[in-house]
C-alpha cells in the first residue's frame, strides 16, 4: 500500500507539474501588428471545393479579406471579412454573399467573433481560430452551428 501511495503521489506531482502549452505561450497585446502574419493570398480545400482567402496588411485600423468557395467550377458563396481595432481589443466581422452577391445577412447585420487571445502563432476569436503553421501555411478553424444545436469545427488548411 505504501508503494502504491508513493507512485500515485509521484504521478500526480509529475502531471500537475507539467506546464500546459497554453500556460507557456506568451499572450500578446490585441494589436493588428501582432496578427499581420495572416495577410496574404491563401488557397485551400473545404466543403468539397476550392477555397481562396485574401487578407490585406494592417492599415487604417483594420485588415480586410475576401473569401470564395468554388465547387464544381462554380462559385458557391463569397464572404467579406474584417478584423478591426475596437477600443482595447480586436473583433472579426464578416458578411456572406450568394454567388450573385445577394447578401445572406440583413443590411446592417454582421457575424461577429470577439477576440479571446493572441499568441505568436495563434489568434483565437470566439468561434474562429487562425493558426500559423509556417510562413506559407496556416489553419483556420471555424465553429459551424447546426440547426440541431450541435457545433462542428471545420478546419481550413491554407497555403500561399
Amino acid at each position: 500500500m505504501k508503494h502504491f501511495l508513493a507512485i500515485a503521489i509521484t504521478a500526480v506531482t509529475f502531471f500537475y507539474g507539467l506546464p500546459c502549452k497554453a500556460q507557456t505561450e506568451k499572450t500578446l497585446e490585441p494589436k493588428l501588428e501582432n496578427i499581420a502574419w495572416i495577410s496574404g493570398n491563401w488557397k485551400g480545400e473545404a466543403f468539397g471545393g476550392i477555397t481562396e482567402e485574401n487578407w490585406s496588411e494592417p492599415s487604417g485600423g483594420s485588415m480586410m479579406a475576401t473569401f470564395k468557395l468554388i465547387h464544381n467550377n462554380n462559385v458557391s458563396f463569397y464572404e467579406i471579412e474584417i478584423i478591426r481595432q475596437l477600443e482595447n481589443t480586436l473583433i472579426l466581422q464578416l458578411k456572406h454573399f450568394h454567388n450573385d452577391l445577394k447578401g445572406w445577412e440583413t443590411k446592417d447585420e454582421t457575424v461577429d467573433f470577439p477576440l479571446k487571445y493572441i499568441t505568436k502563432n495563434k489568434v483565437v476569436f470566439e468561434g474562429m481560430t487562425f493558426e500559423k503553421v509556417n510562413d506559407n501555411e496556416m489553419n483556420v478553424f471555424v465553429d459551424m452551428h447546426e440547426k440541431d444545436g450541435t457545433v462542428n469545427t471545420i478546419k481550413f488548411n491554407y497555403t500561399k
